[in-house]
């Protein structure tokens, strides 16, 4: 099933990258190809594990942009993971289950006026909602077929590297997350989708997925929702790695099987909204990638400019893990992230050729549940809008939880 998943979409457009390891996926770990991670939400030392951690952002435009202005905004993440093997001898299977809160306040529309959001977990709706359900069940040691409501960014189109930044693009690229209707099936909103994946070899990984191809419910905005619109169509993403200790090649496609409105004037609905995109990830100092040392990432991605704003997104950046012996666990790094937008777009909005941010961020643990990151962002052409000045963001991030 997995294999005739991948194939058919090879046929749509044959895509590719590997990322971040599912809850409870540790058990096939020696399957599994070299110097693939576990998930930042994985535990050890039961069948039952779970995290709860508050992140709180206060951000200020001090320059430019459309206003002066400061916010505050929370995000409540709670999740429980179950090896179902250990827990009920339901050999190879796992589930986890993620629910998440967040005040909605916004920054970006408001203050700075960018096209890439300045935080990401900014929602721009109070909700608490049901984010991840799902089950993953092994078949054989190098293969796994996972369903139920899924966040594709979990394990497609992500880096070590990028974590540490608050943009939103460095979670995914801003080519797939401004697609669809409401947006692909990410934070904040999840939609029902299956995953399958199978490890090649010892390096090689390949996912697929389909998905429904509109999150929740947009005539309930704050709801959990799961509903299946007659002309919602699907969302379908497959990836491709090549995964090392310390260096990932990755490549990867998507598109959606229904007609969508496109940009302005075109005469009818269309369907064939598609994208694709290509990441490197190394580890220049150290041993693996994301541990102690200096690593760094570049991705490109392009989407169809015919019913998407940015045509083109090009990103990027430097992170150091560990600054002496007393500071371990801390990071330092800049980032930078460019949309050009197309040429429908920019004629309908008349804005300019595109948006490009600089991060650098700084994140230092002080104990084992709590860390505070500093960050700064400067914001060229924010929106591509000429009528703006640059916007320059200071920012402190603070995660309390485990």
């Amino acid at each position: 099933m997995i294999r005739t998943t991948i194939i058919a979409h090879q046929a749509i457009c044959w895509t590719a990258t590997a990322v971040l390891l599912s809850p409870g996926l540790a058990a096939a770990q020696s399957q599994r190809p070299t110097g693939y991670p576990r998930s930042a939400n994985e535990r050890s030392g039961g069948p039952v594990t779970w995290s709860l951690v508050y992140t709180a952002d206060v951000i200020a435009n001090a320059a430019g942009g459309t206003a002066r202005g400061i916010r505050y905004l929370d995000n409540l993440d709670a999740q429980v993971a179950v090896d179902a093997d250990r827990l009920v001898g339901w050999r190879g299977a796992r589930a986890f289950v993620y629910a998440i809160y967040n005040n909605g306040t916004r920054f970006s529309p408001v203050l700075t006026g960018d096209f890439q959001v300045v935080s990401n977990i900014e929602t721009e709706v109070r909700a608490a909602r049901l984010f991840e359900a799902w089950v993953e069940q092994d078949i054989g040691t190098r293969a796994s077929l996972k369903a139920g409501l899924y966040n594709l960014n979990s394990e497609f189109d992500t880096t070590l590297a990028g974590t540490l930044f608050l943009l939103s693009s460095h979670g995914i690229g801003h080519d797939i997350a401004q697609s669809g209707r409401r947006g692909p099936s990410i934070f904040p909103v999840t939609s029902v989708g299956v995953r399958g994946e199978v490890a090649l070899d010892d390096h090689w990984l390949a996912r697929a997925a389909v998905l429904d191809a509109v999150p929740g419910d947009p005539t309930r905005p704050a709801a959990t929702a799961i509903r299946f619109g007659r002309r919602d169509g699907a969302l379908v993403i497959a990836e491709l790695a090549r995964l090392g200790a310390r260096t990932k090649l990755a490549v990867g496609s998507w598109r959606y099987i229904a007609k969508l409105p496109p940009i302005a004037d075109l005469p009818r609905n269309d369907d064939g909204n598609r994208g694709a995109y290509a990441l490197v990830e190394h580890q220049f100092t150290g041993a693996q990638r994301g541990g102690t040392g200096v690593g760094g990432w570049l991705r490109y991605g392009f989407a169809d400019r015919r019913y998407n704003p940015a045509a083109h997104y090009l990103g990027g950046g430097l992170v150091r893990t560990g600054l002496g012996a007393a500071r371990a666990d801390d990071q330092i790094g800049i980032s930078f992230a460019a949309v050009r937008f197309g040429p429908r777009y920019r004629r309908i909005e008349q804005v300019g050729p595109g948006e490009l941010v600089v991060e650098a961020a700084y994140r230092r643990v002080m104990r084992r549940w709590l860390t505070i990151e500093p960050a700064a962002q400067w914001i060229a052409h924010p929106g591509g809008r000429r009528d703006i000045g640059d916007a320059l963001v200071v920012a402190l991030r603070i995660k309390v939880g485990r």
